[in-house]
C-alpha cells in the first residue's frame, strides 16, 4: 500500500563528521559550497529540505568513511562519528534518521558497531562505501556484518567509492585527468558498486542469510537494465545452478539517488516493481528540488508515487 500521508523521505543524503572526514578529505579536497553543505547538519540543511518539500533525510556519511582506514582507526572513528550523529538525530527526530558508519577493516568490530548503532542509537541500518582496503564485501571474513544486519532486520546500503588504483589506471587513464567524474558518478562508481552487488549474489552469502536486506542507489547501478541478460547468461550450461534474478529481486531495494530519468525509473519498475524503489536525492551532490519535481511529474500512478516518495522507506526502515 502507498504511504499513509504525503511525506517525502530521502534515503541517500550525505554529511561529514569533522574528525572522520579530516582523515580523507584534507583541507581543500572539495569545493567550498559543497564542503559547507556536507558539514552542515542543522538549519541550512533543513531550510533546503523545506524549500524542496522533503520531510525527512536519512543521513549517511560521505564516502569513503572508514572503509580505507587501518582497523584500529576505523573502529575508533566510526564509534565517535555514530555517537555524534545520534545527537543530531535526537535534536531533530522528525527530520532526520541515520545509517551507521561501520569500521569494516575490522569485520567483527563492524558487526558489533552495527548492533550498538541500531539497538542503542536507533539507527535504521548502515552504509558501506565501496571496497574495504581493496576487498569486496562478499569475502567470508565480512559475513559477520551481513549476519548482524539480518539478525537486526536492518538493511545495508551499498554505496560507491572511488575505484582502487589498479582499476583507475587500467580502465580510466588517460581520461580521468580531463574528466575526473568518469571514475566517479560518470561511470566508475556504477561499475564498482554493481560488481559489489553481483559478487554478493554469486557468493552464496544471500542463501546463507536469506533475510538479508540490501540497498543500491542510483536506480540500481544499471543492474535493472542488465538484469535479464545477466540472469540468462549465468543460467547457461557450465555455470553453477543459480537464479540470479530471483536472489536479486528478493534481497535488493533500489533508490533514485542522482538518477532522475523517466526511462530509468520505468525500466526499474518493470524489472523489480514499485514496491522495491525508494526516493533519494544524493544531496548535496545533486539538488533537492530537481529530484522532488522530477518524481512529482514522472509518468507513474499516484499510488506508486506515494510508495516511492515515502511508503516503501517507511516499511523497510520502520520509520
Amino acid at each position: 500500500m502507498p504511504s499513509s500521508d504525503n511525506r517525502v523521505i530521502a534515503l541517500e543524503e550525505h554529511y561529514c563528521d569533522p574528525e572522520l572526514a579530516d582523515h580523507f578529505l584534507g583541507g581543500d579536497a572539495l569545493a567550498a559550497p559543497l564542503r559547507k553543505r556536507l558539514f552542515d547538519i542543522d538549519d541550512a540543511r533543513i531550510r533546503e529540505m523545506d524549500e524542496a518539500g522533503i520531510d525527512m533525510q536519512v543521513l549517511s556519511h560521505q564516502a569513503p568513511a572508514t572503509q580505507k582506514m587501518d582497523p584500529a582507526t576505523a573502529v575508533r572513528l566510526a564509534r565517535l562519528a555514530n555517537d555524534r550523529l545520534q545527537k543530531v538525530v535526537e535534536a531533530h527526530p522528525t527530520r532526520f534518521a541515520a545509517f551507521a558508519t561501520l569500521p569494516t577493516p575490522d569485520p567483527e568490530a563492524a558487526a558489533a558497531e552495527l548492533e550498538r548503532a541500531v539497538r542503542v542509537h536507533g539507527f535504521k541500518g548502515a552504509m558501506i562505501h565501496g571496497l574495504t582496503n581493496g576487498s569486496f564485501l562478499d569475502e567470508k571474513r565480512f559475513w559477520p556484518v551481513l549476519a548482524q544486519a539480518e539478525a537486526l532486520d536492518v538493511p545495508i546500503y551499498l554505496h560507491p567509492s572511488v575505484p582502487n588504483e589498479v582499476v583507475t589506471k587500467t580502465y580510466y587513464e588517460p581520461y580521468g585527468a580531463e574528466f575526473p567524474m568518469l571514475l566517479r558518478a560518470g561511470w566508475g562508481f556504477t561499475v564498482e558498486t554493481a560488481t559489489q552487488a553481483i559478487r554478493l549474489v554469486l557468493s552464496g552469502a544471500l542463501e546463507a542469510h536469506p533475510r538479508l536486506k540490501l540497498i543500491l542507489g542510483h536506480m540500481g547501478e544499471a543492474l535493472p537494465f542488465l538484469l535479464w541478460r545477466t540472469d540468462q547468461a549465468l543460467s547457461r550450461e557450465g555455470n553453477r545452478p543459480l537464479s540470479f534474478r530471483s536472489l536479486f529481486a528478493k534481497h535488493f531495494w533500489l533508490t533514485t539517488s542522482g538518477n532522475f530519468s523517466d526511462p530509468a525509473l520505468l525500466c526499474t519498475m518493470m524489472e523489480v516493481g514499485a514496491d522495491r524503489i525508494m526516493f533519494s536525492v544524493d544531496w548535496p551532490f545533486v539538488g533537492n528540488r530537481p529530484g522532488v519535481e522530477w518524481l512529482q511529474s514522472a509518468p507513474i500512478s499516484s499510488d506508486d508515487r506515494a510508495k516511492i516518495f515515502a511508503g516503501n522507506a517507511q516499511r523497510l526502515l520502520n520509520l
